[in-house]
């Protein structure tokens, strides 16, 4: 039977908070009252988040099926609900969703809804959405427009399914490459990171007045320093300065907190220093509450409030592992049993602790009315025949061109010119569509012949997740020695046949992805080309054909026998499903490239941690025998026409409190294409308190030029962005001499200098 036992006065309250959606602080009155009348089992229902793969589906005529077990999870309501209609087409899912929300609001006591959560690697994770470029790959547009339009349709996207949260972006920046989600994150840079992730959280949110209709909310993660963990492996502890954090980490954080406005934070599975990010007060009340006024929701990553008991063992019981989440800040727990589903009990005991409750329901509340839940949580489903319309697949496409990193050009090989042929698309990152996107990219006489030759690995197992644990893994494999040479021996009778090879080589989603807690691996030791591809790029250039490098991948790799070997090198990370029509217009000239790296690629693991922004002491000595360069710079990547830099001026030569400084220099297209140029700001501290770094971004701009235009490129440098952690722990900007650098990339700039002084 669904239970009906909504009382007049709570009527009364749902319809205000229905009335007052736009009004924070009738909201947060109307949402007091409504604690009030909960009982502590309905307010932690409300602190918990259990996985939709638990037993709820469609049956064949389209009606809503639960477990037994999501029964007994719903009966007092819940926070929210993770993929549920994941697997289905949008209309499906969009149908899903709403039945599933009836019975929700229907069969509690207080008819809550529940908001329901994706994630947004490569879009949003569901069936029939727009399958876009990793976030890495889109960071190597450096294009912040970009980043916001296509953020803004996966909110679109994810919206119109019935969805209203994503537990993305990431806001850590990655410096080891070893790390297995590497591709999650935007990058190396602090700037750079924490100009993505701002206009990424902006454009999900709808500028946060979609948050209420046809957006959703960002949950932004992993806070903090989630990316610096020993080793590069996934769970190891992080151990990092305390300065390095306040200035490097968590700069991007603050930024979408206090510039996004994203809606939710979910903390690190990690420690920093030994404190278990999931039990700092310092960290998710001091710092994320106090200083920055975060007013969100907090949640956990998967089951990590049980692990400061069974993992981090900082609790020695599950009641002492709930309680110090609880008192640290930590509002919503994802997934476990064995956690905040203790509460009741645990308040039992400690009466104290449902203060703490009432401030984590509170805030999940009021994330429930901001996303107008009580208003209206429900979808229209006719209108999921939006999701994926063709201004999507344009926006997909376009991104991939703007992504697209030209890392070598050995004698203008490309654009190919007309003389070419017959062109061999080969290596284990051929997909089914290459060839059909190669043909349709020309329409010149070429004979194209495919053949992939083997996959790097087996194939076998789970390649994504959340680490949720739904779904078998299964352990990964390099492809066989035989296997392989098999491979290689038809690529190059292939090879042979054509006048230009294209070589399509680098890592699958099996080399780098999230090693989950138990029974996945996804970390690597060493960033060589994984299995025989070395072996195949060498016999494919014995051939003596022009050989152009597809480099696919999702971690940095240091393929030095590529870049040997190679005429010519694009970098693709991992572009949309439409990726290869983009490396086909760049390959025939249709599209000149214009992505630039968003990290230092080093020769060998050995340089590692080779973040460009090193502090200059780094740089004193080097190792033997190995050019201790890197591979390619931060911010590097050709075009197919050349820019010149000139002219590098500053308004004046002082700056001081109160006072804006403009850097101006003029930018030439001094080639025969238009292109797109990503002009670089970089500023160094000269003499500081602390020992500072060799340069750091401060600012950037794309800009587009016809073939001979000039313009004159302005940047402005005001105090704050000087500022760093001093010796006392405080932020300070140093009196004394300051360099500035302008560029193509953080190697190749021209440089004047200013100083500082403080009045």
């Amino acid at each position: 039977m669904r239970i009906k036992r909504l009382n007049i006065a709570l009527l009364f309250i749902i319809g205000l908070l229905a009335s007052c959606v736009e009004q924070k602080d009738d909201k947060s009155a109307i949402v007091d009252k409504l604690v009030r009348e909960m009982s502590i089992d309905e307010k932690v229902a409300q602190m918990r988040v259990f996985h939709a793969n638990l037993g709820i589906s469609l049956d064949s005529s389209d009606r809503l099926v639960l477990s037994d077990a999501v029964k007994e999870k719903l009966k007092y309501g819940i926070a929210g609900i993770k993929n549920p209609g994941e697997h289905y087409s949008p209309e499906r899912a969009a149908k899903l969703n709403n039945q599933l929300q009836k019975y929700i609001v229907e069969h509690t006591r207080l008819g809550i809804p529940a908001f329901f959560i994706t994630e947004s690697y490569n879009g949003v994770d569901a069936a029939g959405c727009t399958r876009f470029a990793r976030p890495i790959t889109l960071a190597s547009s450096w294009n912040r427009d970009l980043i916001y339009k296509i953020y803004d349709c996966m909110g679109r996207e994810a919206r119109l399914r019935g969805l209203h949260l994503t537990h993305s972006p990431e806001a850590d920046i990655v410096r080891d490459p070893r790390f297995g989600r590497m591709s999650e994150t935007f990058g190396e840079d602090t700037y750079l990171v924490t100009e993505m992730i701002t206009n990424a959280v902006k454009g999900l949110q709808g500028d946060n007045a979609g948050l209420n209709s046809t957006h959703i909310g960002a949950v932004v993660k992993h806070f903090a320093a989630y990316a610096q963990v020993a080793g590069g492996r996934n769970f190891a502890s992080i151990e990092i300065s305390p300065r390095t954090l306040v200035d490097e980490i968590l700069p991007p954080f603050k930024a979408a907190v206090q510039r996004g406005g994203a809606l939710g934070v979910m903390a690190s599975h990690g420690d920093i220093n030994g404190i278990s990010c999931h039990a700092s007060a310092e960290l998710l009340t001091g710092v994320l509450r106090e200083q920055w006024g975060f007013e969100g929701y907090v949640i956990s990553d998967s089951n990590d409030i049980h692990r400061l008991y069974s993992f981090m063992r900082t609790a020695g019981s599950e009641e002492e592992a709930v309680i110090m989440a609880l008192k640290a800040g930590m509002d919503v727990d994802l997934y476990s049993e064995q956690a905040y589903a203790l509460l009741p009990e645990i308040v039992d005991k400690h009466p104290e602790l449902e203060a703490y409750i009432d401030k984590a329901v509170k805030r999940v509340l009021m994330t429930k009315a901001k996303l107008g839940l009580f208003k209206n949580p429900y979808t229209i489903a006719e209108k999921t025949k939006k999701v994926r319309d063709t201004s999507a697949i344009e926006l997909a496409r376009i991104a991939d061109e703007e992504s697209v990193i030209l890392l070598k050009n050995n004698q203008s090989i490309l654009p190919l010119n007309e003389k070419v042929k017959t062109i061999a698309l080969v290596g284990p990152n051929v997909n089914k569509q290459t060839q059909e996107f190669f043909e349709k990219a020309t329409d010149r006489d070429i004979t194209f012949i495919t053949e992939k030759g083997f996959a790097i690995t087996n194939q076998q197992g789970k390649a994504d997740g959340d680490g949720d644990g739904s779904g078998e893994i299964v352990d990964v494999e390099l492809t066989s020695r035989s296997v392989c040479e098999e491979g290689i021996e038809r690529i190059m009778n292939v090879a042979a046949k054509a006048d230009v090879v294209v070589l399509f080589v680098g890592g699958d989603q099996f080399t780098s992805r999230e090693a989950f807690f138990n029974n996945a691996l996804g970390d690597r030791a060493d960033l060589d080309l994984a299995g025989y591809q070395n072996e195949l790029i060498d016999k494919v250039s014995r051939l003596g054909k022009p050989v152009i490098g597809v480099l696919k991948h999702r971690r940095t790799l240091s393929a030095t026998e590529l870049v040997q070997k190679a005429d010519a090198l694009l970098d693709c990370w991992e572009l949309s499903e439409f990726g290869d029509m983009a490396v086909a217009d760049v390959i025939f000239g249709n599209v000149n490239p214009s992505g630039k790296l968003p990290v230092t690629v080093p020769r060998t693991i050995g340089q590692v941690p080779f973040h460009y922004s090193q502090k200059a002491i780094n740089n004193k000595k080097g190792y033997l025998f190995v050019d201790n360069s890197p591979l390619y710079p931060f911010g590097f990547g050709l075009s197919y026409t050349n820019f010149e830099y000139s002219d590098l001026k500053l308004d004046r030569k002082t700056l001081t409190h109160g006072d804006s400084l403009v850097v101006s220099v003029n930018v030439t297209n001094s080639g025969e294409r238009a292109g797109k140029e990503v002009v670089q700001l970089y500023v160094k501290d000269i003499c500081g308190q602390v020992v500072r770094p060799e340069k750091e971004l401060k600012d950037f701009k794309k800009v587009a030029l016809l073939p001979g235009e000039m313009k004159i490129i302005r940047f402005v440098i005001v105090p704050e962005m000087l500022q760093y952690t001093g010796i006392s722990m405080k932020q300070v900007v140093d009196d004394g001499d300051f360099e500035v650098f302008v560029g193509g990339n953080s190697a190749n700039l021209l440089s004047a200098k200013f100083s500082f002084e403080e009045l």
